[in-house]
């Protein structure tokens, strides 16, 4: 069984910053990419930023230069640091994993966390 746990989240207001983690935990054998996804009210599911095993990463045009992504692959956790956060950024922001457990090695499957709430005031 794997889990993804995000924390992190709560309000704020505009111009402060946030940041998220998300710790993976369970039958993991190993962990590729790893994301951060939010979704506001009314709107569908958006990317935000995404990190790969060796390190590189892409983030939504969105976000760029404002916020940053990152992993400790030793704790099996991402991260997101949200500076001069915006009230547009309100969203649940959901952590996602492609990863490869133990009893599975040929696989790779894709987990999701359960959500955590980001509000930014005016």
């Amino acid at each position: 069984q794997v889990q993804l746990v995000e924390s992190g989240g709560g309000l704020v207001q505009a111009g402060g910053s946030l940041s998220l983690s998300c710790a993976a935990s369970g039958n993991i054998l190993s962990i590729n990419a790893m994301d951060w996804n939010r979704q506001a009210p009314g709107k569908s599911r958006e990317l935000v930023a995404a990190i790969r095993g060796d390190g590189s990463s892409n983030y939504a045009d969105s976000v760029k230069g404002r916020f940053t992504i990152s992993r400790d692959n030793a704790k099996n956790t991402v991260y997101l640091h949200m500076n001069s956060l915006k009230p547009e950024d309100t969203a649940v922001y959901y952590c996602h994993a492609n990863l490869v457990t133990m009893t599975s090695p040929g696989l790779q499957y894709s987990y999701w966390g359960q959500g955590t709430q980001v509000t930014v005031s005016s």
